[in-house]
């Protein structure tokens, strides 16, 4: 019964993940995101990268965090030199600088409710290959809080 819950929730995962690489793009507008886990301890510091190509001059990236059984909600917004945050991820805690073809995503001050899969889009939206990166927290004394695949 678990194995079933656990391939209904993959499935319906892989659809999201699907529909957000099929929206039009131009040209060879493209996202590249390693893929992998991070591993980090409560309270450290992590850096997500993203790296882009685009023949827009002026390109609009976006980072969205989607949490174990829930959609991707968004995060932030780069343009330049314009930067936009959501509500719920304070520019104290959530930043990314767009630079180059580069918008690494830093998560300071890591938290238990941080663990999540990422993801960087470019505008219109494209995202990286479907692989996700994984972020492990762990405590002080070396064990794993929580672990997402």
């Amino acid at each position: 019964m678990l194995h079933k819950k656990a391939e209904k929730i993959q499935s319906c995962s892989l659809t999201l993940r699907f529909l957000c690489l099929c929206f039009p793009c131009k040209g060879e507008d493209k996202v590249m995101q390693p893929s992998g886990d991070v591993p980090a301890a409560e309270g450290d510091s992590v850096t997500l990268n993203c790296t882009f190509e685009t023949s827009n001059s002026s390109p609009t990236l976006f980072w969205y965090k989607q949490s174990v059984n829930s959609y991707p909600e968004y995060m932030l917004k780069r343009v330049l030199t314009t930067a936009d945050n959501a509500a719920d991820f304070p520019t104290s805690r959530f930043g990314a600088e767009l630079k180059d073809k580069s918008v690494p995503l830093k998560i300071q001050k890591l938290e238990l409710s941080d663990s999540a899969v990422y993801y960087c889009a470019l505008q219109p939206t494209v995202t990286g290959n479907s692989s996700t990166v994984d972020e492990n927290l762990w405590s002080k004394d070396n064990t794993i809080l929580l672990y997402i695949h």
